[in-house]
């Protein structure tokens, strides 16, 4: 007689940020949660432990904090106070303020390896079953729940679950398994990564410098281990540019990002490693299938100009987690269409705004056309000046609106 196949109400597919932030949300609803991730914290294929930084909006970190995670995090963070937005070669510049908000930040600034480790130290001491390195080979609808092959190294297990989350990332193999197409906008465009030190100091201000090859972002870092002062650069250029940007020595590559920004930072004096991401928006045709979500950059990867695309992964989060809180508190099936359609009708709006605005500020503030340059210029000092205007911004930026 073959052993008992062990069932959970939740399998997380993906234990990225995302993933590993579901994963708590869950369990702390005292869900049976089994996390599946390929690759075990600290390894180079772990997304959430590389040398990039995250922007978290205010609203992510009010959800974080419900998780229990601020207090671990607030060390790491660097606060956003202030945003800058303008546009090379043009007049006109738009500015938010955390006082105009009555907020303590606008949001937040952090390295992806310690935003991971604080993540990876929640799940050791929380109930979540976690897995790695352990990928899903294959699933099959069994009605009542899915059965699921797991590998770990050569070895296959089954283990069975009332809902299936897929939290694997833009190239999701879990969305390729349930026949879920996506659609693919390629901006043409590579975003290049680093940290540098800027001649002033920053004094918590983020900026956007939108340009004719698209936008330059500088946002605050905490200080460097030497005590500099230090800023997240995301400079986006075309393709062909992008190649050529990682070419240059750190001389070269400091005084083309100085024609490209300015001087509102001062001279910048250092740059540290580099890395490129090619930029694609990627959006799945449904998020949900039998007994299946999809959420993160498996359902929706943006474009980085507004800086919403783990803010809005992390929305998901929530509206997944009350989602399933109504569920408990109802006796009813996680993986249940009740459920999955509270998910789809808590996110439409939210996601169809975002990918909409996202998209639309990439392509739109990439036209190199003077009269419409100059018509950005007119719309960012009208919104500098107007109160209403300037508040909507914000509070869809931090989430809160």
């Amino acid at each position: 007689m073959s052993p008992a196949v062990a069932r959970k109400d939740l399998v997380i597919v993906g234990g990225g940020m995302v993933g590993a932030s579901l994963a708590l949300a869950a369990a702390n609803q005292d869900y049976a949660v089994t996390l599946l991730e390929a690759h075990p914290p600290g390894e180079p294929g772990q997304p959430s432990y590389d040398d990039r930084s995250t922007a978290l909006s205010y609203g992510s970190r009010r959800l974080l904090e419900r998780l229990g995670l601020w207090e671990a995090l607030a060390p790491h963070v660097e606060p956003i106070l202030h945003i800058h937005v303008s546009q090379r070669g043009y007049l006109g510049a738009a500015r938010l303020n955390h006082q105009e908000e009555q907020v303590p930040a606008l949001g937040y600034v952090i390295a992806n390896r310690d935003l991971g480790g604080v993540l990876a130290a929640a799940l050791t001491a929380s109930s979540v079953d976690v897995r790695t390195p352990a990928t899903l080979e294959d699933y099959t609808d069994r009605g009542d729940h899915l059965a699921l092959r797991i590998r770990k190294g050569k070895r296959l297990s089954s283990l069975e679950t009332r809902l299936l989350i897929a939290a694997d990332g833009t190239h999701s193999a879990v969305r390729e398994m349930a026949g879920i197409e996506v659609d693919t906008l390629d901006f043409g465009q590579t975003a290049v990564i680093a940290n540098v030190t800027p001649g002033k100091k920053h004094e918590g201000w983020a900026y956007e410098r939108f340009t004719d090859e698209g936008p330059v972002a500088l946002l605050p870092l905490t200080a460097g281990p030497d005590g500099q002062q230090r800023c997240s650069l995301v400079w986006v250029r075309s393709d062909e540019q992008a190649q050529a940007t990682l070419a240059l020595d750190d001389a070269e590559f400091l005084a083309a990002l100085q024609q490209r920004f300015g001087y509102r930072l001062g001279r910048f004096l250092q740059v540290g490693s580099r890395a490129a991401y090619p930029l694609k928006r990627v959006r799945a045709q449904r998020d949900t299938d039998a007994r299946l979500i999809i959420v993160g950059n498996a359902a929706h990867t943006l474009h980085p100009v507004a800086g919403q695309g783990f803010n809005l992964a992390l929305r998901d989060v929530a509206a997944l987690s009350e989602a399933l809180a109504t569920a408990r508190r109802q006796g009813e099936d996680p993986g249940s269409e009740m459920v999955l359609q509270s998910y789809r009708e808590a996110r439409e709006t939210d996601l169809r705004w975002t990918t909409g605005v996202t998209d639309a500020l990439a392509q739109y503030f990439a036209l190199d056309w003077s009269p419409l340059a100059h018509a950005r210029g007119l719309g960012l000092m009208v919104v500098d000046r107007c109160r209403w205007l300037r508040q909507q911004l914000a509070r869809r930026g931090m989430g809160v609106a």
